[in-house]
């Protein structure tokens, strides 16, 4: 939400909407990074980690937020970047100059003389998540610099420990603020493997997954991604969180890694028997997994698998279908299947992540090369931008059908409205006897009444090739049964295949919006018709 018509979203913006988060139900909110910043990245870039970017508000706007949502019962999580800083950061700008205490703040090599023509080149073949190298000539000081991500993002080095305590005190400086934890973004990236005997890094093999020798897939990423000594720094920071909540008392202080790593390095992040990690490594396989195998019963399953089975006993799993750098879930999956998605990550075990206008059914937006504003594309070329663009699925929200989306007074958005806004936003929804807003609504009231839910075991499985269903129970307590056809054609099936001690005949708590069944109602399991799309929750009781 715009509160000051700049048409970009700000602190104030939120605090005047988060009542609407506490409707919703949702217990906490995520905020992408607020801190000052150049904007390259939207805010990814950080020139001061201690301050808040003036286009979203102030210290004093910050405050103001967080004593709203803590009087809503809100918690508030801070997006901690901790990979690079902006080129515009003091540290960086004393790191160039060989100011004492910052010699080695960042990663720093004089590269590589070519044998043949005498010319430097980069240290490494390393490539950035934004094409092209991973190292940039800095003339002042007369060494390359290294940037996973763009040439404005430099890399800080934590095999320095000033660079490690410094970025301890920013987490500590955020807690003092009263925030209820930390996002970590980009942290397989954090370390990359040490210079050999003769202070070179190594290249790395060429991966066959692309003939674009600017694309990062162009390369493995072997030497540069997934290393243990982030998993060890993972760990450190949990201990900044639970050293901060002796010494301040108050709810558990919490930690989540966004990593897209292999389930082998993933789940380190939760520590082990010795050591605790993060609460939550984020669970990314029903967009990755699915996205690689297409959508279907089989590829849900598959991504299901690959999370429960792995996860460490005692841990807390999490599923999410969307965020801020994937394309949204209703266009990814299907508007059909908007509300099966979201049903699915509410009646799995654990905690549940929801991309702001997932509630709603939003779609991605149309963005033109005009109009695009993401380094990702900006990076590439009008012909291909849109493989590599991320703006469709930031579009502004979609508050109401009027000027903006209700988002902004502004003439002009900082990215255009997605065109569905009209029939696809809070108010149109809230209004309407039906719809994907009061279905998620419904959800999260059932998750906070159903002990089932919260603390029972968990059956999943595929029937009939398109069906998927999860059957959550307790003794004591009803059996919630997920019941989803992700097919294209209406289908019907006998869910004793999936479960022979399943009742004779279950009741109807929570529908799809295109289902025709009523709720409340008697449905058999041995013969539920689905329609295309059609997800349904079922109850024992």
């Amino acid at each position: 939400m715009d509160s000051d018509g700049d048409g970009i979203g700000d602190l104030n913006g939120i605090t005047s909407k988060l009542e609407y988060l506490k409707e919703l139900g949702v217990t906490a909110a995520w905020l992408s990074p607020i801190f000052t910043s150049p904007m390259v990245d939207f805010g990814y870039d950080i020139s001061d980690f201690y301050d808040i970017q003036p286009e979203y508000g102030t210290l004093d706007d910050f405050r103001a937020l967080i004593k709203k949502a803590k009087e809503l019962d809100l918690k508030i999580i801070l997006d901690f970047v901790p990979n690079h800083s902006s080129n515009e950061s003091e540290w960086f700008k004393k790191s160039v100059n060989r100011e004492k205490g910052y010699e080695d703040y960042y990663v720093w090599h004089d590269g590589k003389l070519n044998s043949e023509t005498g010319e430097r080149e980069p240290p490494s073949n390393w490539l950035q998540a934004f094409r092209g190298s991973a190292w940039e000539w800095r003339e002042e000081r007369q060494q390359y610099y290294l940037h996973q991500f763009a040439v404005q993002q430099v890399d800080l080095n934590y095999r320095n420990p000033l660079v490690v305590e410094q970025m301890k005190r920013v987490l500590r400086y955020w807690l003092d603020l009263g925030v209820a934890g930390f996002r970590c973004d980009a942290v397989p990236v954090l370390f990359e493997i040490e210079t050999d005997e003769n202070g070179q890094y190594a290249d790395e093999e060429v991966s066959g997954l692309t003939d674009d020798v600017d694309d990062r897939s162009y390369l493995k990423s072997d030497l540069i991604e997934n290393r243990p000594e982030t998993i060890d720094m993972s760990y450190q920071w949990r201990t900044v969180m639970d050293d901060y909540q002796r010494i301040h008392g108050g709810d558990t202080r919490v930690l989540f890694i966004e990593t897209y790593a292999p389930p082998s390095y993933t789940m380190q992040f939760y520590g082990n028997r010795s050591v605790e990690g993060a609460h939550l490594p984020f669970n990314f396989n029903l967009i990755t997994v699915v996205a690689s195998e297409g959508f279907s019963a089989s590829s849900v399953k598959t991504a299901v698998d690959n999370w429960l089975t792995n996860l460490p006993a005692g841990r807390t799993a999490n599923w999410v279908i969307g965020n801020h750098d994937q394309r949204r879930a209703a266009s990814r999956y299907g508007a059909a299947n908007a509300d099966a998605m979201n049903m699915l990550v509410m009646i799995l075990p654990g905690a549940s992540v929801t991309y702001q206008g997932e509630e709603l059914g939003m779609t991605d937006g149309e963005i033109s090369w005009e109009d695009t504003q993401d380094p990702a594309a900006c990076n590439s070329n009008s012909d291909i931008y849109e493989q590599f663009t991320r703006d469709p699925s930031r579009t502004p929200f979609q508050w109401t059908s009027g000027t903006n989306a209700g988002f902004s007074t502004a003439e002009k958005t900082w990215l255009p409205l997605a065109a569905d806004y009209e029939t696809i936003n809070v108010e149109t929804e809230e209004a309407a006897t039906r719809s994907h807003l009061k279905i998620y609504k419904s959800l999260i009231e059932l998750r906070k009444s159903s002990a089932t839910l919260q603390t029972g075991s968990t059956k999943y499985g595929v029937v009939s090739e398109t069906v998927f269903v999860v059957k959550r129970y307790l003794s004591g307590s009803a059996t919630l049964l997920y019941v989803a056809n992700m097919g294209t054609k209406g289908i019907t099936v006998d869910l004793y295949d999936f479960d022979k001690t399943l009742p004779t005949h279950l009741t109807l708590k929570i529908r799809s919006l295109s289902s025709s069944k009523a709720e409340n109602s008697l449905f058999e399991v041995t013969g539920l018709s689905l329609a295309a799309g059609e997800a349904l929750v079922l109850s024992s009781d």
